[in-house]
């Protein structure tokens, strides 16, 4: 799958921490050192780490060994800033203890970081769910628990945070269905990839003004929506590979003008690639490969200025134009195309086309028959 850069946590949460900063005004006065022994702030945030520190069954990197003492600032992977609603009082704003290799379980207590803005878990090994405190951190910015062995359901906790926009929970154990609500939050990065979700993508999930969202290998039932169209000024990278997608691709997939990375390989896509597509005019990436698609490939795919690896492996195509031939890196093998080297064997071709032809309805689903 394409890889989806994130920015380093380190240098998200000081430009978040340096954004609340400069959001507050100076405070007028200059005020003794804060620390859990003078500020009911920085008390609260000590009861919450320490609540996690108890929590934590395995440190072998030791992390938290200097949480110890009221000076939560200091503590390593919590950043502090001034408060937003209070240029005088410090807060917790960031805690990041990604890569830790931490195992432990989140403890209730982490509803007292009602300053957080960033909080960054990943790679580490906690168990169990996120708290059912989760909702009180109101200015929770970015929440990243990926690479865990979070299990459970879909954390519906997320959908009560009203200023998130980045969720990853990716490679968890995380199981059921997603809500269709997410797709109604305003989150600008969604990766919900690699758990045991089971869900039909909901006709809202065009209304998502992610720029990113990835849900590669899951168990996606039902088509692909039509709605995906609405996406067209905000999507940058939509990753769907092997996530058990059994439908035609919509031709309102062709609306994505901003679309830079399109990967839906791996799955059961039938019918042909839709001619709208030559409308992606910022397509980088696309692969459509390891499904059951045919036809010609679209001459203004191969056009589209930007395009530079196109792979279509694995599928029954019949022909491509020669424009193709000029990408940087595009793959045809295992087609049908005629004069192309490694190419299905003639008999399986024949089957294919002995198959009853595959009928779409408007919205790109398989039609019933």
């Amino acid at each position: 799958m394409p890889a989806t850069a994130s920015p380093p946590p380190l240098l998200l949460a000081a430009a978040l921490l340096l954004s609340a900063a400069l959001l507050c005004s100076a405070c007028p006065v200059p005020l003794p050192k804060q620390t859990a022994d003078n500020s009911p702030r920085l008390q609260r945030a000590y009861v919450a780490l320490q609540a996690l520190k108890r929590a934590i069954t395995d440190d072998p990197k030791n992390l938290t060994g200097n949480w110890c003492g009221p000076d939560v600032c200091a503590y390593f992977g919590v950043f502090c800033a001034p408060s937003l609603d209070d240029p005088c009082a410090r807060a917790v704003a960031g805690v990041d203890l990604n890569h830790g290799d931490l195992a432990g379980t989140l403890p209730f207590e982490l509803g007292h970081l009602t300053d957080l803005a960033v909080l960054h878990l990943n790679s580490n090994r906690f168990a169990g769910g996120l708290p059912d405190s989760l909702p009180k951190l109101s200015l929770l910015h970015e929440l990243d628990v990926s690479n865990n062995l979070l299990s459970g359901g879909f954390p519906q906790h997320i959908l009560c945070l009203p200023n998130v926009k980045y969720v990853d929970i990716r490679f968890n154990n995380l199981c059921g269905p997603v809500p269709p609500a997410i797709f109604d939050k305003k989150i600008d990065a969604l990766f919900i990839n690699d758990n045991h979700f089971d869900f039909e993508l909901p006709e809202n999930f065009g209304n998502s003004p992610a720029s990113v969202i990835v849900l590669a290998n899951l168990r996606l039932r039902g088509c692909i929506p039509a709605s995906v169209g609405r996406m067209g000024a905000t999507l940058n990278e939509l990753v769907m590979l092997n996530s058990g997608i059994r439908s035609c691709i919509p031709p309102e997939i062709g609306w994505l003008r901003e679309l830079t990375v399109l990967d839906v390989s791996f799955n059961q896509l039938q019918g042909t690639l839709p001619e709208s597509m030559a409308g992606m005019h910022a397509l980088e990436q696309l692969d459509v490969a390891h499904n059951e698609l045919a036809g010609h490939i679209p001459e203004g795919i191969c056009a589209l200025p930007r395009l530079a690896n196109f792979t279509y492996s694995y599928n029954y195509f019949c022909g491509e134009p020669e424009r193709c031939m000029a990408l940087r890196r595009n793959d045809d093998r295992q087609n049908c195309i005629a004069g192309r080297p490694d190419q299905r064997p003639a008999d399986q071709c024949l089957a294919f086309l002995h198959r009853p032809p595959v009928h779409c309805d408007g919205h790109g689903c398989l039609a019933q028959h």
